[in-house]
C-alpha cells in the first residue's frame, strides 16, 4: 500500500506513486523555479513587492547590498528547484523525498519563523505586510503532506 523508502536503490526513472502526485509536485516546481527567477533577477520586485521590505534609505546607501542578498536567495532557491527538474526528467523514482524537501522548507515558515523572537521582518518594523510565503505556508504544507502521501502510495 504505502512504501516509506524515500531512498530506493536503485534511484530510477520509475514512479511508482500516485499520478496526481507526480503532477502536482511538477506544477509546484514550476511555481518555485517561477519565484527563484524572480528573487534572483528582479530582486527589488522580489524585495519591495513581494517580500513587503521597505525601501531603506542612508549613506551608503544600504539597497544594493539587499538586492544582493536576495538575488543569492533566489539562485539558492534556483539551484534546488534544478535538483527537482533532474528528478523529474532522470529520477523519478526520488519525488517522494523531494517531497520531503519542501516540506521542511514551507512547514519551517510555520513553525520556526514564529520562535524567532527577534526577527526584524516578523515584528514588522521593516515590513508593509506579509509575503506571499507567510500567507501561503499553511496551505503549502498542507497540500505538501497530502500530495507526499500520495507520492508514497504504491499502485496495486
Amino acid at each position: 500500500m504505502f512504501n516509506f523508502n524515500l531512498l530506493p536503490s536503485p534511484a530510477d526513472n520509475i514512479y511508482r506513486g500516485n499520478k496526481v502526485a507526480l503532477w502536482f509536485f511538477i506544477a509546484f516546481v514550476c511555481l518555485m523555479t517561477w519565484r527563484s527567477i524572480i528573487h534572483m533577477f528582479f530582486e527589488e520586485y522580489g524585495a519591495h513587492d513581494l517580500a513587503t521590505i521597505i525601501k531603506l534609505t542612508g549613506d551608503p546607501d544600504p539597497m544594493p547590498l539587499m538586492y544582493m542578498f536576495f538575488s543569492l536567495w533566489g539562485f539558492a532557491q534556483l539551484i534546488f528547484c534544478g535538483l527537482c527538474w533532474i528528478v523529474i526528467f532522470r529520477y523519478k523514482s526520488l519525488v517522494s523525498l523531494m517531497y520531503v524537501f519542501w516540506l521542511i522548507e514551507w512547514s519551517g515558515r510555520l513553525f520556526l519563523y514564529p520562535l524567532i523572537e527577534r526577527n526584524p521582518l516578523a515584528t514588522g518594523i521593516y515590513t508593509t505586510g506579509n509575503t506571499p510565503g507567510v500567507e501561503g505556508a499553511p496551505y503549502a504544507t498542507l497540500l505538501l503532506v497530502i500530495f507526499l502521501l500520495l507520492s508514497l502510495r504504491e499502485k496495486s
